[in-house]
């Protein structure tokens, strides 16, 4: 997936990232959403420097029948957070891993919500960018057996890995 410079709101998925910095972590989510055939596009939106953006894209992205959201941010990221004031979709949150203190104070901001305004929350950096596709799937799931067959694959192709790799072990 590239970065998509034209604004799309009529996506299953909307990727928001706080900065450009952000774009290998929205990459490694868009790539495992289209690997499961899920539409999705990606915006820099920061939840301080654009917050009436921010704002306008949630609601566009409602209307336009967006169904899930992936925040990814790091330091302060409070993207997933502002993202989740203003819907009642879902909203998946990944903490970046840069700054001094490797996504430590990403994921806290992150994870840290009042009640009454959730963020599922995934692991720092590249590991929660591919669990938060998978997440979104999981939760488009629930109404598309498509998806889910597309997951259980997954468990399944994950399952031969592990077999294959203890015949290689066997083997030597």
């Amino acid at each position: 997936m590239s970065f998509n410079l034209e604004k799309d709101v009529s996506t299953t998925v909307s990727i928001i990232i706080g900065s450009e910095s952000d774009l290998e972590l929205a990459n490694k989510c868009s790539d495992t959403l289209e690997s499961l055939s899920i539409t999705n596009s990606t915006q820099v939106l920061s939840a301080h420097r654009t917050p009436d953006l921010l704002e306008n894209h949630v609601r566009e992205c409602e209307e336009g029948g967006t169904k899930v959201f992936v925040a990814i941010a790091g330091l302060a990221a409070h993207l997933a957070g502002a993202v989740a004031s203003k819907t009642i979709l879902p909203v998946i949150g990944v903490p970046g891993d840069g700054g001094p203190l490797r996504g430590m104070d990403a994921l806290l901001s992150t994870v840290q919500m009042p009640k009454g305004i959730p963020v599922a929350t995934v692991a720092i950096g590249s590991s929660g960018a591919v669990n938060s596709a998978y997440l979104a799937a999981q939760i488009l799931g629930i109404e598309s057996k498509e998806i889910r067959n597309s997951l259980l694959q997954v468990r399944e192709d994950g399952k031969e890995a592990i077999k294959k790799s203890n015949q290689k072990l066997l083997k030597s």
